[in-house]
């Protein structure tokens, strides 16, 4: 069994869990369609009414959200209590269109850092712990929910946030740093750079790390567990619905439990939005069963998943959300094959590579091509072509044999591809200048 934050909720009965949910999610539809009149549109447009659902078998009544309606809904139209009772937003990065913005009363705060001190709880985290904070703070919800969860867990807290790489080492070693809270690609990196300065992961004082916002593999996890000498741990959050803290990973470190008292989760069909039942992969989904300022209600994440409800060696009892294996939206068609980044990585760890590279897609000559470009270790490294040649088709066959199309592989000297801070830029596509539908 393992420690808790709130071992009451944490622990709940399964029936108990769905009777506080259906309770939660009857009053959190009437407060929407009572105080947005974006969603009480939507409703009323689907023919359901807050009467209609008595508990969460009647979820499927509701219609969905997607982040085209929260574009659409840009700044307030979502909001759900007057702007004077807001004391925070977030929003998120906005790479295309209107950025997505959130908001949050102190009581949606309070219970978000309820949610994250839960996950630096299961990662082995006591108020007697050093959290260094590397997510970036400000707009982002990842510093800023972290550092929350952390002061309410009682850690001496780093808010360190992203960037200068020697600052944040050597703040780590100086304060003896026991829990290190960041991207997988940043946590990459700092394993790197500690190796190039010399260190050994004995060297450090770290114990666990907590890592999310962008998609990394098992095989990731292991890499980063080796050169930082800890414990990895995955996070899962959204901005729509809070931030970091929604689903977390125990001392089992086989899925993530969902903090199921305050969100409520469902797999779809990504085509049809047909529920799918425990077990099957689909499109997650998420109610927020308790904010007030932004009750968002079947939030369509894109993110690719399963849920079991499996019994957890760590007493928890909320249902478990395996790691996103992509999401719907980032999905790349390629030469009519569906391809996820994360397919690739898993090669390129695999077969014994660094966890820095980059994938281009374009179109060229009407045809879809697919390059990779990977970094070598420097040991690895050769200025011999023929050497270099046959480890590229060795690779690409790699490559190959996981997607079923052959892209072509660039090995590249160490630290050639640009070093990410934040979420890494895994991916460029080309062919979105092309106007191509992707």
């Amino acid at each position: 069994m393992g420690n808790f934050f709130q071992k009451e909720a944490e622990t709940m009965p399964v029936e108990q869990i769905k009777a506080l949910q259906s309770e939660k999610l009857v009053k959190q539809v009437k407060h929407a369609y009572e105080n947005v009149e974006y969603y009480r549109n939507l409703m009323d447009k689907k023919g359901v009414k807050p009467e209609d659902i008595k508990g969460i078998e009647d979820i499927s009544k509701l219609p969905f959200l997607s982040k085209d309606d929260l574009r659409e809904a840009y700044p307030t139209g979502l909001l759900a209590v007057d702007l004077k009772d807001c004391v925070r937003i977030h929003s998120t990065s906005g790479t295309t269109g209107k950025r997505v913005v959130a908001y949050y009363t102190q009581e949606d705060l309070d219970l978000w850092s309820d949610c994250t001190a839960r996950a630096i709880v299961a990662a082995g985290g006591t108020d007697e712990d050093v959290c260094q904070v590397c997510y970036g703070y400000g707009l982002f919800t990842g510093g800023a929910g972290i550092d929350n969860g952390s002061h309410k867990l009682g850690c001496l807290t780093l808010p360190m946030s992203s960037g200068n790489t020697d600052r944040q080492i050597q703040f780590m070693m100086d304060l003896k740093a026991t829990i290190i809270c960041c991207t997988p690609s940043y946590a990459a990196y700092i394993g790197e750079t500690l190796r190039e300065k010399g260190y050994k992961p004995e060297d450090n004082h770290l114990k666990a790390g907590i890592f999310g916002a962008e998609a990394w593999t098992e095989e990731m996890r292991r890499d980063i567990e080796k050169n930082l000498g800890i414990k990895a741990y995955d996070i899962y959050g959204l901005t729509e619905i809070s931030g970091p803290g929604v689903a977390f990973e125990c001392e089992e470190q086989s899925g993530m439990h969902i903090n199921e008292d305050h969100f409520l989760a469902e797999i779809i069909n990504p085509e049809t939005g047909e529920p799918l039942p425990l077990g099957e992969k689909g499109e997650l989904v998420f109610t927020s069963l308790d904010k007030k300022a932004f009750p968002l209600i079947r939030y369509r994440t894109r993110d690719i998943c399963v849920l079991t409800r499996e019994k957890c060696s760590c007493g928890r009892t909320f249902v478990k959300m395996c790691k996103p294996m992509g999401r719907s939206d980032d999905m790349m068609i390629i030469k009519g094959v569906n391809v996820f980044p994360s397919q690739i990585e898993a090669v390129l760890l695999n077969e014994g590579y660094a966890p820095n590279y980059q994938i281009v897609v374009d179109r060229v000559n009407n045809s879809d091509s697919l390059d990779v470009y990977v970094e070598m270790h420097p040991e690895d490294f050769s200025d011999k072509v023929k050497d270099m040649t046959n480890k590229e088709k060795q690779l690409s066959g790699a490559i190959k044999a996981m997607l079923g199309i052959k892209p072509v592989v660039h090995l590249v000297a160490p630290k050639s591809i640009q070093r990410s801070e934040g979420k890494a830029v895994r991916v460029i596509d080309k062919r979105k200048r092309l106007g191509i539908n992707i």
